[in-house]
């Protein structure tokens, strides 16, 4: 019979093969009662579990050096929580209290500590409760006796290419682990886009789907899958006429991909000469490969919040510094764009950080980005200082994040003027003129961006968090996003307002959200006048070969007309038409 299923997308593209589903242990266990003498050696065996999975973790540690740089943290997490007095000692009190086996106590706490986690507002908070669980699972296998990784068995003849791995969630022991193979693909009952398998995926360019809820109980065994991660969707054993019409869609996207590294050396440039920039978003030092091997003229983004998240302490100015050096030396004398960290709203440091405690709820209109720096000056003085420190090996601009008053840019200013002298004290070497560029992402910014072009050396624009704000959308909350749209007359009207602006001044502007890695607007943001995009690497060449086609002096008049369009549908028709010419 052929269903299909819905989940979560979090790595493009179609695969076709077999489900191979993942054993994983049970966390209902029995309870028992142990005698009184029995109750100290219950909790020496408790003891010794944890402390063989903590030894598992260490070892894992050193299989990291290949895999996505998050998924040493990741491991890191897992290990803090084998540390933690709530999971680790509670559980000892319970088993002396309650005269209970080892595996009931520690279940009774992790439900606990689920329920705990479960009422964060933040996603990535609440998704810590999975680790919470898996740690747990770990723990139990040990004290069950059963092996700690997971069992799969493919069917005779079967490549590994052509399997399907179903699961209820993975492990980053799995995640490393499965790291030497070649599946076609994952999906997942539980996850999200900061999942282990969600990070995997995209590290390895496959399809994925998370958050299925019930794939890994309806799904059997060697039946034929179709994962669409573009659409989220998983399609159990298709019929001919659909598995066709996937095999078709399949084929046409690696032509498609085949085609476009061919593009990788071509000059980004227009039909009518129009010289575009192309640049890499990243997160880590480790994503410098695949931006080059993209293309990419530079980086547009480095978020450097995500060197201080999942930790309690800070990077230190040399941790920092290190991370800024790798990532422009691996540049090899292309530009790279420093935004100084944006914390808070969706990238929340963990509670137990030194600076958890300050990011309050609602933290998307809170003290975040440039205003908790500024708040800080102590943390924003190391970042300064180590990305000065960094820019003697290379071009580096600094970005400063969320701007919405003037003041903001003077006392940034003042805060880099104070870094540099310090560093000048110390006889230590920088770039003296390195340029200062700030975000547009605040609809206030947009509309008074003459404050900002007399105070800045180039200015990007955040698209992400500028249609929250202009559209009042919690862009995290699955309840109203639908209604966050690209494509609303305001956001475009606030987007045309600012590149306008700064061209008649001659001061550059980027896009760099979502937005700019999207094929269907490139056309529309040139005929706007933006000549310089900034993404996902995997999006570089798919802008480029759009960029390659186009005539702005046949788009631009185009664009000015659509821009007067008020009615959403009307826009979209005529973002077809501009498409399709």
């Amino acid at each position: 019979m052929s269903f299909t299923l819905h989940g979560r997308g979090v790595s493009g593209g179609i695969a076709i093969g077999r489900a191979l589903l993942m054993s994983h242990a049970t966390l209902e266990v029995s309870h028992l009662t142990v005698a009184p003498r029995m109750v100290d050696k219950e909790i020496a065996r408790f003891d010794a579990a944890v402390r063989v999975v903590k030894e598992e973790l260490e070892a894992m540690k050193g299989a990291t050096e290949h895999a996505p740089a998050e998924l040493s943290a990741f491991i890191d997490i897992h290990t803090m929580f084998l540390e933690d007095p709530e999971l680790i000692d509670k559980p000892r009190e319970i088993i002396r209290e309650r005269r209970c086996n080892a595996e009931w106590a520690l279940v009774q706490q992790m439900e606990h500590l689920v329920r705990q986690f479960e009422q964060f507002d933040d996603v990535y908070l609440r998704e810590r409760k999975l680790d919470v669980r898996q740690v747990v699972e770990r723990v139990i296998k040990e004290l069950l006796g059963h092996p700690s990784r997971a069992v799969m068995r493919a069917g005779k003849g079967v490549k590994e290419e052509q399997l399907i791995v179903v699961a209820h969630d993975l492990s980053p022991a799995d995640v490393i682990t499965f790291k030497e193979h070649r599946f076609a693909s994952f999906i997942t009952d539980v996850g999200g886009a900061t999942s282990h398998t969600a990070i995997l995926a995209r590290s390895m360019a496959i399809p994925s789907v998370v958050g299925m809820e019930n794939a890994r109980s309806l799904i059997r065994d060697g039946e034929l899958l179709i994962v669409d991660g573009q659409r989220g969707v998983v399609i159990v054993n298709p019929d001919p006429r659909v598995l066709d019409e996937y095999k078709l869609r399949k084929n046409q996207i690696e032509l498609e991909e085949t085609k476009l590294k061919r593009l990788k050396t071509a000059k980004s440039q227009t039909i009518d000469g129009v010289q575009v920039q192309l640049f890499a978003n990243i997160e880590l030092p480790g994503d410098i490969p695949e931006a080059l091997e993209g293309g990419a003229e530079g980086v547009g983004l480095f978020r450097t919040e995500f060197l201080f998240l999942d930790r309690g302490d800070m990077p230190d100015e040399r941790e920092q510094y290190e991370a800024y050096k790798r990532v422009v030396k691996g540049m090899a004398g292309r530009p790279v764009t420093i935004r100084t960290f944006d914390l808070g709203n969706d990238k929340d440091l963990r509670p137990d950080s030194s600076f958890g405690d300050r990011v309050k709820t609602n933290p998307a209109l809170g003290r975040r980005a440039i205003r908790l720096s500024l708040a800080e000056p102590q943390m924003f003085q190391t970042q300064l200082r180590a990305i000065l420190r960094a820019s003697k090996y290379g071009p580096i601009k600094l970005l400063i994040p969320m701007l919405a008053h003037a003041h903001e840019i003077d006392q940034t200013l003042a805060a880099l003027e104070q870094a540099k002298s310090s560093l000048r004290g110390e006889k230590i070497t920088f770039d003296e003129n390195i340029e200062v560029g700030g975000m547009i992402e605040i609809p206030a910014a947009a509309l008074a961006i003459g404050l900002f072009l007399r105070r800045l050396d180039f200015l990007s624009i955040g698209t992400n968090d500028l249609i929250q704000y202009t559209l009042a959308i919690d862009r995290s909350d699955e309840q109203v996003s639908s209604l966050y749209d690209p494509l609303h007359p305001a956001v475009l009207m606030l987007l045309a307002h600012t590149i306008t602006s700064a061209e008649k001044v001659g001061v550059p502007v980027s896009v760099c959200g979502e937005m700019a890695g999207d094929p269907k607007l490139t056309r529309l943001f040139l005929g706007m006048g933006l000549r310089i995009f900034s993404m996902h690497p995997s999006q570089i060449l798919k802008v480029k070969n759009r960029v390659l086609k186009a005539d702005v002096s046949d788009i631009a008049p185009t664009v000015r007309r659509m821009l007067r369009l008020e009615e959403p549908g009307k826009l979209r028709e005529a973002l077809e038409k501009l498409n399709a010419s």
